[in-house]
């Protein structure tokens, strides 16, 4: 059972960033195979990341996904156009945050819906590290001008 639908936190920057459905994308139901959307969601956040910090926090931290979790509503089809991802972060929690998910079709249904948690460590070390509380703040909603990732 599919849990109720994702919707963004009013405090929370939401980050868009166009999909693409590629033919490899298609399975033998004739829709994005589900393997597809968990490289969506680690490629929606990474991109999300890479807007909002520079090279050098990008060097000195990096991400680690420890879960993936994907409600599937509504199959995408071979050669759909205008398909989006929304996603914004959670609160953090130590080292670990949640960032939630929702792909969209063109007509801007609901098609899929993900959380995923990941973890913020060191990269030299790739030790765990408590989440600055300054990093939360280029994910705040009116901090910067929304922007999409292309």
């Amino acid at each position: 059972m599919a849990r109720a639908q994702l919707q963004p936190r009013a405090d929370r920057e939401v980050f868009v960033v166009p999909l693409e459905v590629r033919p490899e994308h298609i399975d033998e139901n004739n829709h994005v195979n589900n393997v597809v959307y968990v490289g969506w969601l680690q490629d929606v956040g990474t991109a999300h990341w890479n807007a909002r910090f520079d090279e050098a926090t990008r060097a000195r931290w990096s991400w680690v996904a420890l879960r993936h979790e994907i409600d599937y509503l509504r199959g995408i089809t071979p050669g759909a156009t205008g398909i989006i991802a929304r996603t914004w972060v959670g609160d953090p929690q130590g080292p670990r945050f949640n960032r939630y998910v929702r792909i969209e079709d063109a007509e801007g249904r609901l098609c899929a819906q993900g959380v995923s948690e990941w973890c913020l460590v060191e990269t030299g070390s790739l030790r765990p590290s408590r989440i600055p509380a300054d990093m939360l703040i280029p994910f705040s909603a009116g901090s910067m001008p929304t922007a999409s990732a292309d």
